[in-house]
């Protein structure tokens, strides 16, 4: 059953009436507060966040800006209620193109759940590849994932060792990894995918901003299942990777 995580600092009609109606709806509904902890305790993978957003959850600061990071890694959609000044505060903390709805109140609640649950219907996780994008560019994860979240389920990893954690809680169905990140680049990240018994299978393919001959070499030679170059057009990057999984789903059915 998917879930419907609503974060709010108050308890009212309005809260219990949200909760009623996605329940009709067939959903959990899961109510904690703007809090790290509280969000933390909750065990299930988070399937929707809306937030019903009033001056005190405005002055949570950490707890939203975890709720935005942990939305971003997880591909998490977040909608937001409040009033418009109040819309204006959160939307200084979480871009306004992570959230994918806002409502203003006074609000109808049925059309706020069929909103919510429409969206989820068209783009949610169910049946959805899986891919992880590893880039230190904050502004290529958040191209590279409106580019692709219609079609497949986009987490986001900043470094290499982000890379890695999100392997082991979120185990994706391929990687798209940036050549040249500072620290531990994506040689390093390939290798330490390849040396992890459960991770070794997982296909790699590369993101690089250079296409001379001996960067691909370099990057060829580590055999990933292929490369894309930073410099392609957005839709030439999406049809290389529906492109990969079809001749991965093609492979698949010939059992080879």
């Amino acid at each position: 059953m998917q879930n419907v995580v609503i974060v709010s600092q108050i308890q009212s009609y309005l809260i219990v009436s949200l909760k009623d109606w996605f329940e009709r709806a067939e959903y959990e509904v899961i109510t904690v507060k703007a809090d790290i902890d509280a969000i933390n305790q909750i065990e299930e993978p988070i399937g929707i966040v809306l937030l019903y957003v009033d001056e005190k959850m405005v002055e949570e600061l950490q707890a939203l800006n975890y709720i935005k990071d942990r939305a971003a890694e997880e591909d998490i959609p977040l909608f937001a209620i409040g009033d418009i000044d109040e819309l204006a505060s959160v939307e200084k903390i979480i871009s306004k193109n992570m959230i994918r709805q806002k409502f203003q109140r006074p609000i109808n609640v049925s059309e706020v759940v069929s909103t919510i649950t429409g969206y989820e219907k068209k783009y949610g996780k169910q049946n959805k590849k899986k891919i992880l994008v590893v880039d230190d560019s904050g502004t290529m994860l958040r191209n590279v994932k409106g580019w692709l979240e219609e079609s497949y389920q986009v987490t986001l990893a900043n470094s290499g060792a982000m890379a890695i954690k999100s392997l082991s809680t979120n185990r994706p169905d391929l990687v798209l990894l940036d050549y040249e990140m500072p620290i531990v680049d994506g040689k390093q990240v390939l290798e330490m995918i390849r040396s992890e018994h459960d991770f070794a299978d997982i296909p790699v393919i590369f993101l690089t901003n250079k296409g001379d001959k001996e960067i691909i070499t370099q990057v060829m030679a580590l055999k990933p299942q292929g490369y894309l170059l930073k410099s392609m057009e957005p839709s030439q990057i999406i049809k290389a990777i529906d492109d990969f999984f079809e001749e991965t789903k093609r492979k698949e059915l010939l059992g080879m």
